[in-house]
């Protein structure tokens, strides 16, 4: 793959930018392409991270190949991971031994005969019953590919993974310096697919719950104003869902939503009590607020596709995003620093 950066004619600094990262499964591909894309222009700097399950994963691997070798290194870092996740569902995947079940599940799993029953399997048995041994292949794929211990020592970027504690319902962010298999892990737990994941006695499950991503550290610690979201779980899809699995992925994607609505309805608010006088700019911070996603892209997968690692799929799903960013970067990049390239009423509220 290319590694080259791409060069601009503008002589200025780097413009600096936070990035929030959804989760979705293997949706998170998507982010991947678009980390890939802005990575590849030397116009921008990334400051800090906020991320949630699949974005979790990303955000991990992103400071990683930063810090082994920058924006190259970073691309090269979310490629390999991506690929080893592809390859290791491949390994564990028991439709390869069925050939004809296998090429319909490369097209997602809601077409595989076999999508049914598992669905049914996870409404009637808990991983505490069909996966005893709390088998995880995505632990696996992580640490072959993060150096955990080099990435609390030195990272290059402000990392903020979100959990959500089983017991109390808080979120929890682990930063950094917490940075361990255990707490990308935790961000990505879905507790019908896997234990919660027990970090100093405390049980972590998807971060999704509390924070899809949680705006608010990025806010406190980074210094730039810019947030760029990159959504996985459409804001908008037309039309009511009227089948049981449709009607569940829905309610899936608002819920997934809320935290992210509620976190933008408080920044439009102090934006406008900025923007009215009523606050002094030197004590609250007015934040840019930019959006990348590909809401009807994502709206014509299924719900089941979350799950399908082939790594054609995966690809597909790169480029798609890689084709956002461009897009966004060409109609938006002049807004970095100076707006929000979405109106936050129109989008949020």
């Amino acid at each position: 793959m290319a590694t080259n950066r791409t060069r601009s004619h503008d002589a200025a600094a780097p413009r600096s930018i936070a990035l929030a990262l959804q989760g979705g499964g293997m949706h998170g591909a998507f982010t991947w392409g678009v980390l890939d894309r802005l990575l590849e222009d030397d116009r921008l700097e990334i400051e800090g991270v906020s991320a949630t399950s699949a974005g979790a994963m990303n955000g991990a691997v992103l400071a990683y190949g930063l810090l082994k070798d920058g924006e190259s290194g970073a691309r090269q870092a979310l490629h390999d991971f991506w690929r080893a996740v592809a390859q290791s569902a491949e390994r564990y995947n028991p439709l390869r031994w069925l050939p004809w079940l296998k090429a319909s599940h490369s097209f997602g799993l809601d077409h595989s005969p076999l999508y049914a029953v598992a669905d049914m399997m996870l409404r009637v048995f808990s991983p505490y019953q069909f996966n005893p041994h709390n088998l995880n292949p995505l632990r696996e794929v992580l640490e072959s590919q993060v150096d955990f211990a080099a990435l609390r020592e030195a990272s290059p970027i402000l990392l903020y993974l979100c959990a959500t504690n089983v017991e109390t319902g808080k979120i929890r962010l682990f930063t950094a310096e917490d940075m361990c298999s255990d707490a990308v892990l935790a961000s990505a737990c879905v507790p019908t697919l896997f234990h919660a994941v027990k970090i100093a006695g405390e049980h972590y499950w998807d971060g999704g719950y509390m924070g899809n991503p949680p705006i608010y550290p990025l806010i406190y610690h980074c210094k730039t104003r810019d947030v760029v979201i990159v959504h996985i779980n459409p804001l908008v899809r037309p039309g009511v869902p009227v089948t049981a699995a449709d009607i569940l992925n829905r309610v899936s994607e608002i819920s997934f939503n809320s935290s992210l609505m509620r976190e933008m309805r408080a920044i439009a608010f102090v934006t406008d009590l900025i923007q009215q006088g009523k606050l002094v700019r030197d004590e609250m911070k007015e934040m840019l607020i930019h959006s990348i996603r590909s809401d009807a892209a994502m709206c014509a997968l299924s719900a089941s596709s979350k799950y399908n690692a082939d790594w054609d799929f995966l690809c597909e799903l790169r480029d798609n995003g890689r084709k956002e960013a461009d897009a966004w970067l060409a109609q938006h990049y002049a807004d970095i620093g100076q707006r929000s390239s979405i109106d936050i009423r129109a989008e949020f509220l």
